[in-house]
């Protein structure tokens, strides 16, 4: 029973720590040529789906293309365009694209590799940028579980191609301005539509953390007023989201630092003056992430330091209970000891004798502990 206990600890453990990324299953890979597409990742039930929005200042085209062959005619279009695949699951729809579009077989091997960290990779005529999308969602217990997503980019100099695990994203506002030819997104190119999604990415975060902030100090309320081994729990599950959020902003900081210091030509100055504020925003949201680590940190040490404490009043009143009672237990042991010629044996007010000591004893004990303020 005992080892069937174990094992299921570890399986519902190992489970927990794959959704949040921080224990990936890479090992099928082991042993095949750099380049071979395996995918790594939940495979989700829906085919692949792919979007095209095609645009200039005078005119935009968006659709849902049933294959991946009627976005081959875009790669020499004079506007500016952006592919996006829902699911990349479908290796041979990526070797597909890969081939038109002539990209790296690392970096499609990449895009099938749903575990990777964020990074930034420069293959002269293409960007390969990798980053996290995250989002909430109430569990059926009614805790928050965080959801991660790899998104996927490669920007070229009039095409931007992105790659999602599943459908659903946070780029509603960016469709949105194009639409309606908001902002600047239609006048600037292909670069300035990659700097709105990662502005867009890296806003999220701060909804997700601002949110995971309420229940931080929800719960650290509930520790300073009633502690259980549930606040336990939920402080563990939130040090776990914080260390995948963690996972996923900080190596994105050093991306974003790569692009600013004009490692990659892709972005142009224009497009660099708008990436510093996509910085700044990565640097908080960073900040924040360590805040509300060290804060359930410090929550983790408080409950630890409130069950000390309370195995320790637990323990103190034990021990005057028994320190009380120890030298009347030795009273009644002298006196219940089977002798003739004991004194007192025969006296008639012995036994009221024996009762008064004792609870002289018990008294004298109790206002002692008082004085030392041990009571």
């Amino acid at each position: 029973m005992g080892i069937d206990l174990a094992t299921k600890i570890r399986e519902r453990t190992r489970a927990q720590l794959e959704k949040t990324g921080l224990f990936p299953r890479s090992a099928r890979k082991s042993g095949l040529a750099p380049g071979t597409l395996v995918h790594i990742g939940e495979k989700p039930s829906e085919p692949p789906r792919i979007t095209l929005i095609d645009y200039n200042l005078d005119h935009i085209e968006e659709r849902e293309v049933p294959s991946i062959e009627e976005c081959f005619p875009y790669r020499d279009s004079e506007s500016v365009t952006w592919i996006n695949v829902d699911g990349v699951h479908d290796v041979d729809l990526i070797e597909k694209l890969g081939e038109h579009f002539g990209l790296h077989a690392l970096l499609l091997e990449d895009i099938v590799n749903t575990q990777q960290r964020p990074k930034l990779e420069d293959f002269g005529d293409f960007v390969f940028l990798v980053l996290r999308m995250l989002s909430l969602r109430e569990s059926d217990s009614g805790l928050l579980e965080l959801e991660h997503e790899q998104l996927s980019m490669v920007l070229g100099s009039k095409v931007l191609i992105t790659f999602q695990e599943r459908a659903g994203d946070v780029f509603d506002p960016i469709r949105t301005r194009l639409r309606l030819n908001r902002g600047r997104v239609r006048a600037f190119g292909a670069d300035h539509l990659a700097y709105s999604l990662l502005d867009v990415v890296v806003d999220n975060y701060f909804t997700v953390l601002e949110r995971l902030g309420d229940e931080v100090e929800a719960l650290e309320a509930e520790l300073l007023e009633r502690a259980q081994v549930e606040t336990l729990q939920h402080i563990h599950h939130q040090r776990r989201m914080m260390i995948a959020i963690r996972r996923a902003v900080w190596p994105l900081r050093d991306v974003i630092n790569g692009i600013l210091r004009g490692d990659v030509q892709s972005f142009r100055k224009p497009t660099l003056v708008f990436m510093r504020d996509v910085y700044d925003h990565t640097i908080r949201a960073v900040e924040l992430t360590e805040t509300f680590r060290e804060m359930l940190a410090g929550m983790h040490e408080l409950y630890l330091s409130q069950i000390s404490y309370r195995m320790n009043e637990v323990m103190k009143i034990l021990t005057i209970i028994a320190t009380i009672f120890i030298p009347l237990t030795f009273i009644a042991g002298v006196y219940g000891m089977n002798f003739d010629n004991m004194p007192e044996l025969h006296w008639r007010f012995g036994y009221w004798f024996v009762w008064a000591v004792m609870l002289g004893t018990g008294v004298v004990f109790f206002f002692f502990f008082k004085r030392k303020h041990w009571l």
